[in-house]
Order: C-alpha cells, then sequence, then structure tokens
C-alpha cells in the first residue's frame, strides 16, 4: 500500500508544498467512472467538479468525453442495472426475479406514457407551450379543420 494519506470520502489529501497554486489535476479511471455515475444522476458541472475539487474549466478539459455523453448516461446506468439483476435472478436469487419484474413493469409503463404522448402530439412533460406557440398551434388546429371549427376549408390558403 501506498503511503498516502486519504480523506473520508476516499480522496487523496494534498498537504501544502510550499509552492503556489494547486497541484496540477491528474485524471484517473476512478475519476472518470464518478463523473459517469454523476451525470446520469442528473448533476450539473458544476457539482461534479465540486465533487471532484477541480474548476469546471479542469472539469472540462480532463474529462471532455464523458460530459459529451451526458445525455446517454442514464440509460446505460439503467441498461447496467438490468444487466446486474438479470445476472442474480439467473443464479436463482428470488428477490431479484421481483426486482426484475418491477423495473420491467415500470419501463413498460415509461414506454406506453411516451407513445401515448406521441400519439396525442402533446409536447413532452416538463416541455410547456409559451402564448404564442399556444396561439399558433391553435390557428394550425382551425386551419386543419379541427377543434370543432365550422370554417372547413375556408383558411386554407391557395383554396377557394
Amino acid at each position: 500500500m501506498s503511503d498516502e494519506d486519504f480523506d473520508l470520502f476516499g480522496d487523496p489529501v494534498r498537504l501544502p508544498s510550499g509552492k503556489r497554486g494547486r497541484p496540477a489535476h491528474q485524471p484517473t479511471q476512478k475519476n472518470r467512472n464518478k463523473i459517469i455515475t454523476l451525470l446520469a444522476l442528473g448533476w450539473s458541472n458544476e457539482r461534479i467538479s465540486n465533487a471532484l475539487h477541480c474548476s469546471v474549466p479542469t472539469l472540462k478539459r480532463y474529462y471532455f468525453s464523458e460530459l459529451k455523453l451526458r445525455d446517454m448516461q442514464r440509460d446505460r446506468l439503467d441498461a447496467w442495472r438490468f444487466e446486474k439483476v438479470i445476472e442474480q435472478a439467473d443464479n436463482g436469487n428470488i428477490g431479484a426475479h421481483r426486482l426484475l419484474d418491477r423495473m420491467i413493469e415500470k419501463s413498460d409503463l415509461m414506454l406506453a406514457a411516451a407513445r401515448l404522448r406521441d400519439a396525442q402530439g402533446k409536447p413532452a412533460k416538463g416541455k410547456v407551450l409559451g402564448k404564442k406557440e399556444q396561439a399558433n398551434q391553435s390557428a394550425r388546429d382551425v386551419a386543419e379543420g379541427g377543434s370543432g371549427s365550422s370554417w372547413g376549408n375556408d383558411l386554407k390558403p391557395g383554396l377557394h
């Protein structure tokens, strides 16, 4: 083992060296895995940099490739969780079978909700239309003959 001291969270303790400024950041695979996990949990760059004891520019400089894949990390985490639960279920763990059933049910519900939302043409959850966007959408609905309008094709351009 090394003679290096570690703090409560397993990070090496950096004692002052007598030189100005912080020592240069050393990227490690452990930090890369930590970043991937925190991205999967939806953490911001600022929170992640605080967890690594570095600045946001340093985070972006050394971990650009991990940050670039931010949007897919949650899916990767969920896939990894499924893989681990399936391995346990294959080994005969009854609790893992139950957990797998719940995970599959939750995944199916999310998929059905997304399909229903797409079929209804509604914006995704969290995306609210502004006043102008709503007015434009309402105008398109009326022009297409929707919303119980009696205008028919009278409002469509080019049709007389």
